[in-house]
């Protein structure tokens, strides 16, 4: 029978010898839980940086060129507060995202005391990853960036400066949904606002001249265009991966299902929390999953 290569690759895995417990340092202290999660990149600091200014330069443009020279006051008020509400909730996520450890394994605990206390049997199976010195929990994958193995790791996404995974990806869809929003709300009202200065006298439509207004009507377009088609996919590609219960590392090695197979519903409550509740659109609200599966370390 042929034998792939990540077949060979899982079986030297199998071996007691390759997990070398005497190499690995034993992992520092557990952290305070108000110790904060930060991945210092600076390709990912930079993308974080960019997206909260595109937010608001979107924000600047639909306020002070399109509805504060407006003469319809309802119009107005009512695009600017759901404009205002969606940007904060698209920026609430983006900050939840990043800042929310998304799962990563305790650094160094391939320990010869963790090893032993787990207890094996004979034939059972546990993985390290010589990275970062680190027991892999079923379904965990290592970040290069993150420099940790994170559990159910579904993408490391540089917008957000940080990995996708199994406690942060509630925020993550969150935050390609409500920027998706924002970008389809501002294509909309650039529409209106084109037509509304053809049909009037373009001096009088804007606080701005006609030439910079065009410019950054314009430039509004692009980007509410270019990240409505991005962030639209990105969610329907998320949300796909959830209902499906793969993540998208998962489908692009395409792995052995190993798991349990659960209903649509039931990894939608898994990532949202339980029950169903309007929390499940807040950023603010930590997903109440029940009691969490412990940590699948043998196989």
């Amino acid at each position: 029978m042929m034998i792939s290569s990540v077949h060979r690759f899982r079986d030297i895995e199998r071996t007691p010898e390759y997990l070398q417990p005497e190499k690995c340092v034993p992992p520092p202290s557990r952290p305070s839980l108000g110790t904060m999660w930060f991945i210092r990149d600076g390709c990912g600091i930079a993308c974080a940086v960019v997206t909260w200014m595109l937010v608001f330069y979107a924000d600047f443009v639909v306020l002070l060129v399109m509805l504060v020279p407006s003469r319809d006051y309802v119009y107005s008020v009512i695009n600017g507060t759901l404009f205002n509400t969606l940007a904060f909730l698209a920026l609430a996520s983006h900050f939840r995202a990043m800042l929310t450890d998304p799962g990563a394994v305790p650094k160094g605990n391939a320990t010869k005391e963790f090893i032993e206390s787990l207890q094996l049997k004979p034939g059972q199976v546990v993985y390290k990853c010589p990275k970062c010195c680190s027991i892999k929990p079923d379904r965990a994958h290592h970040c290069s960036v993150c420099k940790r193995c994170i559990r159910k790791m579904d993408h490391h996404c540089p917008w957000v400066n940080n990995c996708v995974g199994e406690n942060n990806q509630k925020y993550f869809v969150l935050f390609t949904m409500y920027i998706a929003l924002i970008s389809l709300h501002a294509l909309i009202m650039v529409g209106f606002h084109f037509l509304y200065c053809f049909e009037e006298d373009w001096t009088k439509c804007s606080s701005f001249s006609p030439p910079t207004t065009v410019i950054l009507l314009i430039l509004l377009c692009f980007e509410a265009l270019l990240f409505l088609i991005f962030t639209s996919v990105m969610f329907g590609t998320q949300v796909h991966s959830i209902c499906t219960d793969e993540t998208g590392i998962e489908q692009l090695k395409k792995e052995e299902r190993r798991w349990a197979k659960k209903t649509k519903w039931m990894n939608m409550k898994a990532v949202f929390g339980h029950p169903f509740s309007i929390a499940w659109l807040s950023p603010f609200a930590t997903p109440d999953q029940g009691k969490a599966d412990p940590y699948q370390y043998v196989v």
